[in-house]
């Protein structure tokens, strides 16, 4: 019975829309979730539910399948976290300022924290001076050195009257030294009354002055005992003035964090050492409070800022988008100022990374882009299995520099981690890194496309509202709405499928907008629709174009009617990385005497892929099993692609070049008007292949270069006619009978289309019927066999 092409009703499904009752998206229900992706939203609400270490997610799936979209809605919309967030702060460590320390505080209570020590800083600086600047202080200092200047003036008195008993003067120098010089009277000596004396004089002046000179230094140790005494009494006073001072402003802050056990330490410790560091807040000397004060845009001594590294909103958990993951934007760094010329660095100067933002959150990043940055990914999975963030100098890690850094406290770290990437880097790290399968436990994994019905296509007609009202866009009519679900579905290669490329379908939608405004249409409708396809391919299709010139001006070599031996059109596709075409391929024949070897040039060129070579391999076998049962084929047979010249891969165009053979071998001639592709497995049956649509579609264009005719068409395998989403003017043409297509279970079928003989059916003895393609088949294989005998005679 002879095959008949298919009808028209079967190379394109359009979209009734049964249940949508809207005329437009302007009255469509918005849809808020991504459409199709329950399995990966199943996965995120897991991951997101479980706190424990390591539940941290890959997502995986192409780019343009809306990965970050629907975990954004799914945060946003349904996400509620186990913990609040907090904010982060660093201060400065009084007993070691190489560690800053950090504070958690509750979410908005940083920026208070901070608001609080700047005032009571300003406050400090006004009353501390007033507090050393009145007669109270002044009378309290003046008794202290009075005191002082009493027990110096006393004992100074007392040597004196004791040298005088002597007959020795206490007198002081210019350089304010203490001498004593030897009386004659009342008058000092000079050097002549002095030598005038007896030797015996002499000798008592010196020994009287011996041990004057031996209670001097008794008293110079004494005063230096009484002014030490005084130092500390004073010391005592001014941090007595300003404790109360101090005290006073501090305690109203320590009441309001006594709930923030940290907080109330710091603030304790930090009131010591004001007190310790008062010549801060009472520096003259404007270099020394220069240097103390110098902070960019700080009015407040440098130690005693607050360094808000996070600061979160109540209520709202952080969710931190990293487009750019260097290691400074994941884990923060620490930077350097410079004051007059000298370049120093501080606890003030640490910044966040993305890292310290999400924490209490979540943080997305891309996979890929985490992996081409150095020291990212090592330095990602230390704080997930640490669970903290150290920050440490980019310098350090890689020893490249030895100056001294600031050490901070780490920062407890609580974040789930979302890696957006694809099937081929999810595979790698579960290879090549063991602990990222610990680090990553759950996988979300998004699908390509999803099942065409009444109910999917409503719902992907309420997707298609969304992007119309979130992007702002002239809304759809219902024939835009069908044509976008058919270019759906021809974009999934498959009548019951519609592709979740999201970012496809948007891009389409602002195209047609962009037409429905240039023509001053109120709505989106079809004919918008078809001239952004329209225009989209033909901005990609350079290659393609280029390609077809080939068939115009006969530099490609095809036929497309008569028939010919050996010689069989089959079909492949070309692709760029946005645009793919079929383009005829002619595949040739031969055969010379052998040893029943099919021998493929292009492996023999380098130019065949391994699948290819496979179904080479295949078809051999099935063409022994066929005519090789009883006696070895005597042929050698050579097949090729003609004019490819970058290689070959696949096993699609397995059935053609077995038609091209079994017609080398029996010599009878293929129809040059059908082209064939599909691929075949040992008992011949049709295997499904991919591109169908394009296959068909460049066939049909080289037909019509060529010269169209009724008798032209393509067969392909039965198995991808659900595949079928053809260009409307092919549809038209087959409905007119200008093209045929024709769907096969089995390669016996194409060949008795492509020779138009009946292939025969073997009989008890395994013999075909001369008059069947099969029988001149063996009838030329025996004549072959025949004639090599009578020579070897």
């Amino acid at each position: 019975m002879p095959q008949k092409p298919l009808t028209s009703d079967k190379l394109y499904r359009t979209a009734d829309l049964k249940k949508l009752t809207a005329s437009s998206t302007k009255h469509l229900e918005p849809l808020e979730e991504i459409v199709g992706q329950d399995r990966a939203r199943h996965a995120v609400e897991f991951a997101m539910s479980i706190k424990e270490k390591g539940y941290n997610i890959f997502a995986i799936g192409q780019n343009g399948l809306g990965k970050r979209t629907m975990v954004m809605r799914y945060l946003k919309s349904h996400w509620v976290p186990c913990e609040s967030a907090f904010d982060w702060c660093y201060v400065a460590n009084f007993d070691d300022s190489r560690s800053p320390k950090v504070l958690k505080l509750p979410a908005g209570q940083g920026r208070k924290l901070r608001k609080d020590i700047e005032q009571l800083m300003n406050k400090l600086g006004k009353s501390l001076p007033l507090a050393f600047d009145n007669e109270m202080y002044y009378s309290r200092a003046d008794l202290l050195k009075n005191q002082l200047a009493e027990r110096q003036e006393l004992g100074l008195q007392t040597l004196s009257e004791d040298a005088k008993k002597s007959n020795v003067s206490l007198s002081v120098t210019s350089q304010g030294d203490y001498q004593f010089i030897a009386l004659n009277g009342d008058e000092p000596h000079s050097e002549e009354t002095f030598d005038a004396l007896s030797l015996k004089e002499q000798e008592a002046f010196d020994i009287a002055i011996s041990n004057l000179q031996v209670k001097l230094r008794e008293l110079i140790r004494q005063i230096s005992a009484w002014e030490e005494d005084y130092a500390d009494k004073q010391e005592h006073l001014d941090e007595e003035i300003a404790s109360e001072v101090v005290s006073h402003h501090i305690s109203k802050l320590k009441k309001t964090y006594k709930s923030l056990p940290e907080v109330k330490q710091y603030l304790k410790a930090m009131e010591a050492d004001i007190l310790e560091n008062l010549d801060i807040f009472l520096e003259e000397d404007e270099d020394q409070a220069a240097l103390a004060y110098a902070a960019l845009d700080k009015k407040l001594p440098r130690r005693y800022q607050v360094n808000i590294l996070v600061e979160q909103e109540e209520g709202q958990p952080p969710v931190v988008i990293e487009d750019s993951p260097s290691y400074h934007n994941i884990f923060g760094y620490v930077e350097n100022a410079t004051f007059k010329g000298t370049v120093f660095t501080d606890f003030s100067l640490i910044r966040p990374g993305s890292l310290h933002k999400a924490n209490g959150g979540v943080l997305l990043i891309d996979a890929i882009k985490v992996l081409e940055r150095p020291y990212v990914w090592d330095g990602l999975k230390r704080a997930l299995s640490a669970r903290k963030i150290t920050l440490s100098s980019l310098e350090r890690e890689v020893s490249l520099s030895g100056t001294i850094s600031l050490d901070p406290e780490p920062i407890p770290l609580d974040v789930k981690i979302i890696l957006f990437g694809d099937y081929q880097t999810y595979r790698t790290l579960q290879n090549y890194d063991p602990e990222f399968a610990e680090l990553f436990r759950v996988n979300a994994d998004f699908e390509d496309d999803m099942p065409r019905n009444d109910e999917s296509e409503l719902k992907y007609a309420q997707f298609i509202s969304s992007i119309c009202h979130q992007s702002d866009l002239r809304h759809c009519d219902k024939s835009a709405i069908a044509r976008i679900i058919e270019h759906s579905s021809r974009r999934a290669d498959d009548q019951f499928k519609l592709s979740l490329h999201s970012a496809d379908i948007a891009n389409l939608l602002r195209e047609a907008n962009y037409h429905a405004i240039q023509s001053k249409a109120t709505m989106i409708r079809a004919m918008h629709v078809e001239k952004a396809l329209a225009n989209r391919d033909m901005r990609v299709s350079r290659l393609r174009d280029h390609f077809m010139e080939g068939f115009h001006n006969g530099t490609t070599l095809i036929d497309t009617k008569g028939k010919s031996v050996g010689q069989v059109n089959a079909l492949s596709v070309l692709a760029t990385n946005d645009f793919c075409f079929g383009s005829p391929n002619r595949i040739t024949a031969t055969t010379a005497y052998g040893d029943g070897q099919v021998l493929d040039i292009e492996r023999s060129a380098s130019l065949g892929g391994n699948i290819h070579s496979k179904g080479v391999m295949i078809l051999t076998a099935y063409l022994t099993s066929l005519l090789g049962k009883t006696a070895k084929i005597p042929l050698t047979m050579h097949l090729t692609f003609e004019q490819s010249y970058s290689g070959v891969d696949g096993d699609s165009a397995s059935m053609a070049e077995l038609c091209a053979v079994m017609s080398a071998i029996s010599g009878i001639s293929v129809r040059q008007d059908l082209a064939i592709t599909g691929s075949m497995n040992q008992f011949g049956e049709a295997q499904p292949i991919g591109g169908v649509n394009e296959k068909i579609e460049g066939f049909f264009d080289v037909c019509t270069i060529k010269g169209p005719k009724p008798t032209q068409g393509v067969i392909i395998p039965k198995s991808n006619i659900h595949n079928l989403m053809l260009r409307k003017d092919i549809v038209h043409a087959i409905e007119k009978g200008q093209f045929q297509i024709y769907a096969i279970d089995h390669v016996t079928e194409a060949l008795e289309l492509m020779m138009g003989l009946p292939v025969g059916k073997a009989d008890a003895k395994g013999k075909y019927k001369t008059n069947t393609l099969f029988g001149k088949a063996i009838q030329s294989l025996e004549a072959t066999r025949n004639a090599a005998e009578k020579d070897n005679k």
